[in-house]
């Protein structure tokens, strides 16, 4: 099918695809020549002042221009609302084309003319609350159980449960009320899933594991494989597989990133706490434990049975190994590698890493010496 916008007589795209053009018509055209003119489905605008009493700010000026959705400031248009988190960032406000801004309330500078400001304590909090106000509806389900999908006779579903083409759910699995499985996702037996759940296509949830309520997997996250454990062979010719016979257990409100994998126990559980929230491309390795509200960013890694308190910070690409113990609210800083233990509210640098005053006075004798 051909598409043509209003505007002009140009191709859109060729596919059996409908296309948004930024006039609110376009023309469906088939390989009959037969022209169909279809509306565009309407988005919702806001006035900035009614973005303004949403966010609960201040605002300063005002613009005759409806918002249609938040931008980066030198990516927006005349109808887009941007945000300044910093001093850095406000030199960019007067080249960048957007009506309106989000700003920390202590920066101080002129909106300009048909333009607008949002004074907040928080321009970060105050923009995540305004993407939740735009977010477009996720995909949509034209049924609740795809035909495709093998659900086990055994299997208890709550309430709301929606579940995607190619999904296998497993013998005595309970899924509970509005889990969404997006397809071909795979949740193997005697797994228990609770409320509010959201598992995206490509993850496999293996046997006897524990997901708590309102978590996001991301698409290919594996939870529950085998551990990483192997020692050598009696006769010393080979190595021979550790069986990992234990599970995964997952807290509430716990979001994991695309291609992260958490594996089982060797015996016992890997403990994921409530509200953690790890990066795409994350290993969690056999039998750790990881407290309340840790953040772990893209790259870095667990060895087995490492533990982590509550609230600790793990920077893009660390490594951290075995057995080792990270107190609650302690940092390690990208690319670093933990060897020993971390003491609770302390921030480590460097590779081994050490405390990270001590670490950058190192690099800066060193540069002195060269």
């Amino acid at each position: 099918m051909y598409f043509k916008c209003l505007c002009s007589s140009r191709l859109l795209v060729q596919s059996n695809f409908v296309v948004i053009c930024r006039t609110d018509f376009y023309w469906a055209q088939t390989h009959k020549n037969q022209k169909t003119l279809y509306r565009r489905k309407s988005m919702k605008t806001y006035s900035a002042k009614e973005i303004s009493q949403l966010i609960k700010g201040t605002l300063v000026g005002d613009t005759s221009q409806q918002i249609s959705g938040p931008e980066q400031l030198e990516k927006a248009g005349t109808n887009h609302i941007s945000f300044i988190g910093c001093q850095k960032y406000v030199r960019f406000w007067e080249t960048s084309k957007a009506c309106a801004a989000i700003v920390n309330e202590d920066l101080d500078f002129e909106p300009g003319e048909n333009r607008a400001l949002i004074k907040v304590k928080n321009a970060d909090l105050a923009m995540a609350k305004l993407l939740e106000v735009f977010r477009p509806e996720p995909p949509v389900f034209e049924e609740e159980i795809h035909g495709t999908a093998v659900v086990h006779a055994s299997a208890i579903l709550g309430k709301n449960c929606k579940i995607g083409a190619n999904c296998y759910v497993g013998k005595n699995v309970v899924l509970g009320d509005g889990v969404i499985l997006y397809p071909n996702v795979t949740i193997l037996d005697e797994t228990t899933i609770g409320h509010g759940t959201v598992i995206w296509s490509g993850t496999v949830i293996r046997e006897r594991c524990e997901i708590g309520s309102f978590c996001i997997f991301h698409i290919n996250v594996s939870i529950g494989a085998d551990g990483f454990g192997y020692c050598a062979s009696e006769d010393g010719r080979g190595l021979m597989k550790i069986p990992h016979i234990g599970n995964v257990v997952i807290g509430n409100y716990v979001e994991i990133g695309a291609n992260s994998c958490v594996d089982r126990g060797k015996f016992s559980s890997t403990t994921i706490g409530d509200g953690c929230k790890i990066d795409n491309l994350v290993q969690i390795g056999h039998n750790c434990v990881m407290g309340r509200f840790c953040v772990m960013a893209g790259l870095s890694g667990l060895a087995g049975s490492v533990t982590l308190g509550d609230g600790v910070v793990i920077g893009g690409g660390a490594s951290i190994k075995d057995h080792v113990t990270i107190h609650s609210g302690a940092i390690v800083a990208g690319g670093s590698g933990v060897i020993s233990d971390v003491a609770a509210g302390k921030t480590v640098l460097g590779y081994p890493a050490q405390d990270s005053r001590e670490m950058l006075k190192q690099w800066v004798a060193l540069r002195k010496l060269v």
